[in-house]
């Protein structure tokens, strides 16, 4: 399957993601910041980083096992994150440390348009079997 024949995601619509690469093993993104995604003292939320990384994952793990008839969908997500976002993009750059048949994991930095890291995701992907909707 290509990127261009998958289903949009509305939550990803929602907070503006932008899909860059979609690689099996090197998959990038970026969003915006706006103040939706900010919390009360003007930082980013942290859930919108944890958010993009396991987008970007669950997509290009999806995007790879597709034609075997399985799917992908997030399983765990552990983030770190070391520096504040207020403006600019959270860009996203994930790099797969293992591709198993029923398990992915990959590893995400996290950085500001000054490439500057701000946070660290591990995140593991489930694949299972697709079944008819």
């Amino acid at each position: 399957m290509s990127a261009d024949e998958l289903p949009s995601s509305h939550f990803d619509e929602l907070i503006g993601t932008e899909w860059i690469e979609d690689g099996p093993e090197l998959a990038r993104a970026r969003i915006a910041v706006t103040d939706k995604l900010r919390q009360p003292l003007g930082l980013v939320h942290g859930g919108v980083l944890a958010t993009l990384a396991e987008s970007v994952c669950s997509r290009a793990t999806y995007l790879a096992v597709a034609e075997e008839g399985n799917v992908a969908m997030g399983q765990s997500n552990a983030t770190s994150f070391l520096r504040p976002m207020t403006e600019g993009h959270i860009n996203a750059v994930a790099r797969r440390r293992h591709g198993g048949r029923t398990t992915w994991i990959w590893d995400v930095e996290i950085s500001d348009d000054e490439g500057r890291l701000c946070a660290l995701v591990r995140t593991t992907v489930a694949v299972r079997p697709g079944h008819e909707r």
